[in-house]
């Protein structure tokens, strides 16, 4: 038996000793593994976060968003707003984050995200209510010791209950024990490479402006020479420590590959990476730059195929998919658009479709 030290006589300070003592002690863990979802499960994620001023304005700055309808009061009269309301990308960052704690905060790969649908307009001093429900649970062939969780996640209004925005996201979480496979098969998020190459349209056209007439008159000129409407975007931004880690962290999304070097040393990315939605928020930011955007309506097919990490710049491409004339208001016209972000590797990392609503030309 050995002597018994009392806890002020340890000299903490002392590495070695301090060593020791890590060696010895429970982690107090947070989230959860792979085995914790069942499909059915509903989880109500704490806490709920108040949308704010403040919150709005740093994410729309941070990520090139400068769309004055969600800044100034006049500008939001004008588009049906009773103010300034909080722009969709932060709404979505904020009840994401939020979920973070309770779904993925143990990692894993952010996999995509679909059905991303705004049902009402949020202004901010809006109290968040947030809840996932387990979709699917399903192995990972090609990676034992994760498992790949899609859950349904929405977030309602805390005062009336009303549905704010809701949308599917699927993860790779880490197991706790790893399961038995064989090794076979396609990286999840993966797909079979195209021997043959890609199936490139002959020509790219761009639209001549921004409104919706400039979008139509475009996919109309594109179908009947057998082209493409699609275009990059000037802008690119260089990701830094506000954007990494402030911006996450700020929606309270506590996810350590944001904000913590060391765990993530040893990682696949070797750094702390960007949470998705900064890296979407900034690269819609690149498209919406180049477009009269009256509102947004859905998104769909969310896709982050590589790594971002500090230093690494963002920058946009736009392919014009559909527009619908007789889809919105009289002001306004519907198109949907493919955007795609991509490194100053030219290397995709992340891609979605998304549907929104461009003002006609007056």
């Amino acid at each position: 038996m050995t002597d018994w030290t009392a806890p002020d006589a340890v000299d903490c300070a002392d590495q070695q000793t301090f060593e020791a003592l890590l060696d010895r002690a429970e982690t107090r863990e947070k989230g959860h593994y792979f085995e914790f979802f069942g499909e059915g499960d509903e989880l109500r994620h704490d806490p709920g976060l108040r949308l704010s001023v403040h919150g709005n304005e740093r994410w729309m700055g941070q990520t090139l968003n400068h769309d004055p309808a969600y800044w100034r009061p006049d500008t939001a009269r004008e588009r049906g707003f009773a103010e300034p309301p909080t722009h969709p990308d932060y709404l979505l960052a904020c009840v994401m984050g939020i979920t973070v704690e309770d779904l993925s905060e143990k990692g894993g790969y952010f996999l995509g995200r679909t059905n991303v649908e705004f049902h009402r307009t949020a202004y901010p001093g809006t109290e968040l209510d947030v809840t996932s429900t387990v979709l699917d649970t399903r192995s990972s062939s090609s990676r034992p010791s994760y498992g790949i969780v899609t859950w349904e996640s929405v977030g309602r209004d805390r005062q009336t209950g009303e549905r704010l925005v809701s949308y599917e996201r699927t993860n790779m979480i880490p197991r706790r024990e790893p399961a038995a496979t064989d090794g076979s098969g396609t990286v999840a998020n993966g797909d079979p490479a195209d021997e043959d190459g890609p199936d490139l349209p002959p020509r790219l056209l761009a639209p001549d402006g921004e409104y919706f007439e400039q979008f139509r008159d475009a996919l109309e000129r594109a179908r009947d020479s057998d082209a493409a409407v699609a275009y990059r975007h000037e802008r690119g931004r260089t990701m830094d420590d506000a954007l990494v880690s402030g911006l996450p962290l700020s929606t309270l999304n506590t996810a350590r590959q944001h904000h913590n070097r060391d765990a993530m040393a040893d990682s696949p990315s070797g750094d702390i990476v960007a949470y998705g939605d900064v890296t979407r928020s900034i690269a819609l930011a690149h498209a919406r730059s180049d477009e009269a955007t009256y509102r947004e309506r859905r998104f769909e097919d969310e896709r982050f195929h590589d790594f971002v990490t500090l230093g690494d710049t963002v920058s946009g491409f736009t392919r014009v998919l559909d527009c619908d004339g007789d889809a919105g208001p009289d002001h306004a016209g519907e198109v949907t658009f493919e955007h795609v972000a991509f490194n100053q590797n030219n290397t995709p990392v992340y891609s979605g479709r998304r549907t929104a609503l461009v003002r006609r030309h007056q």
